[in-house]
């Protein structure tokens, strides 16, 4: 038979054997929820994966009656999502363990331990973690836990719609402006019922592509899995599956698969059929910066610290003088005007009008009178700047205002400098552009908030062909596979390695803050007014 895949003609002729390599689901048909039903008057609408949007799992209410059905039907494994956790409605008695009925296990992965199939698992009690495995024989019932992350469409269509059931979402946050190609309706933020049509991925004997089969093609085939050799069939690999190998195992030669698209480099070294060396895989340091405007969508960046640009600071607004607090650098006094005026409700501390400009000082606690009795309160101290002297005052930590910082500094920093010298936020134009590169991205943003660093997975690699250039490629943003050339890699001396500014899209954004940082704890919030 011969049909149309993705606009291009596919023969499956009567004796082609196919090697199956996965299911994927290739998009979602989405229907209004009600009451964890399907709405009477909900149209069925059809969603693609990269459709915008970050969205809540509702925890599904039906119960799995064994361990093994569970390792079946849903994704367990190293990545970052693939940790469900369940909770049972009775006890489960271990060896060494009690699981109290409602108790949260979180499902890390499937071993074979001492011949027998199971699953590792942990609890947290008293903030720590108790390891225990339950075999896949291990009956009862158990349901899903609630889940507070968000996702995208895709990460959930990955992850978290267990094989053969539904999903039901919340949804968490559009991301975008509703207009009338949007197939859900005008302001939308109730729950959908996600139902996911699938694809078969396979590898044919003498094609070097993934074939992507619909499922409901209308083709017979048969099983010939023990009679045939299968390792005659290429393995593709995805560039986790790379980055996983041991680090004794590069640099190695690979063919592209499926390639990403872009003309710019490294995209067009990229191509499907292409050969690369990859040389090593590796951690690196990226500064995640965005647009500043005051509309959205705002524009996102992950600059690489070797950006050979320079840029010139541009002013920061603060909303409350515990902004102020957390801005301030002993490096440097920070100089503001106030955009907002403030009433102080205690004599002791000061009222700001709009204008007034003020040098920070420090933070401090400071009495005031509060219904006939004194309070200790927290306070910034600041130099007004008059005329021709100062003043010092207190303003109430609690205080909401708003300030703009007030710049002197007209020195041109590279990225490197500003990282060291600089707590982020931090707001820069680009002053001087990256020569280096043929278009500089950053160069026609009119300005930019640096907002933190980030680290996160690369791979090196070169085109096999002209090994001049070596080039990084992020590993979790990049959707290409390659399989692997039993080839030698020729030394060659690496010239400089090339990195490229990265345009990342809203929800990678959120992605790249969600999970990269999670070390690192939010500040404390400002104080309240004193009662």
């Amino acid at each position: 038979s011969i049909y149309e895949m993705f606009g291009n003609e596919c023969c499956l002729s009567t004796g082609e054997v196919i090697k199956v390599i996965g299911f994927r689901i290739n998009k979602l048909i989405a229907s209004i929820c009600e009451n964890n039903e399907v709405s009477g008057f909900s149209a069925k609408v059809e969603l693609p994966l990269n459709f915008p949007g970050l969205y809540k799992v509702v925890a599904d209410k039906t119960p799995y009656v064994s361990i093994e059905e569970i390792t079946r039907k849903v994704s367990i494994g190293p990545s970052r999502f693939g940790h469900p956790c369940f909770y049972s409605p009775e006890d489960i008695k271990l060896a060494n363990l009690t699981i109290k009925h409602g108790e949260q296990i979180t499902f890390n992965s499937v071993e074979d331990v001492n011949g027998t199939m199971a699953v590792n698992c942990g609890v947290i009690r008293n903030n720590q973690s108790h390891s225990f495995t339950l075999p896949l024989s291990q009956e009862g019932k158990f349901y899903e836990c609630e889940d507070d992350q968000i996702y995208t469409l895709k990460e959930i269509a990955e992850w978290k719609i267990p094989k053969c059931r539904n999903r039901i979402v919340k949804l968490s946050n559009t991301l975008h402006t509703w207009d009338s190609s949007n197939p859900l309706p005008e302001n939308f933020d109730g729950c959908l019922i996600l139902t996911p049509v699938y694809e078969v991925q396979a590898v044919m004997k003498f094609r070097k592509d993934i074939v992507n089969i619909l499922s409901d093609l209308d083709v017979e085939v048969k099983d010939i899995t023990d009679c045939y050799d299968i390792n005659s069939f290429l393995q593709p690999l995805s560039l986790e599956d790379v980055f996983e190998r041991t680090s004794k195992e590069f640099p190695m030669v690979a063919e592209i698969m499926e390639g990403p698209s872009g003309s710019q480099k490294p995209y067009n070294l990229l191509g499907t059929g292409k050969e690369i060396i990859i040389y090593k895989k590796y951690q690196a340091t990226r500064v995640l910066a965005s647009e500043i405007r005051s509309d959205s969508p705002k524009r996102h960046f992950l600059i690489p610290m070797s950006y050979k640009g320079k840029f010139k600071r541009r002013p920061r607004e603060f909303l409350t003088a515990y902004d102020l607090e957390i801005a301030r650098s002993e490096k440097e006094q920070l100089h503001v005007v106030a955009t907002k005026a403030f009433d102080s409700p205690h004599k002791e501390l000061f009222s700001v009008s709009v204008g007034d400009q003020f040098l920070v000082q420090q933070y401090q606690t400071s009495e005031v009178l509060y219904e006939g009795r004194k309070k200790l309160v927290d306070v910034l101290s600041c130099e007004q700047i008059l005329r021709d002297t100062y003043k010092k005052v207190l303003l109430p930590m609690y205080m909401e205002g708003g300030f703009v910082e007030v710049i002197h500094d007209k020195k041109q920093y590279q990225l490197s400098e500003i990282c060291k010298e600089f707590n982020f936020p931090f707001n820069v134009k680009v002053s001087v552009r990256d020569l280096s590169v043929e278009e500089d991205v950053l160069a026609a943003v009119p300005g930019l908030q640096f907002e933190e660093e980030i680290t996160d997975s690369y791979l090196l690699i070169s085109s096999a062909s002209d090994p001049v250039e070596s080039w990084e490629i992020p590993v979790y943003r990049l959707n290409m596979s390659v399989h692997l050339l039993s080839k030698d890699v020729q030394t060659v001396v690496q010239s400089v390695i090339k990195t490229t500014v990265e345009e990342i899209s809203e929800e990678q954004y959120y992605m790249v803050r969600r999970y990269e940082n999670q070390t690192l704890h939010p500040p404390p919030r400002p104080p309240k007014k004193p009662t």
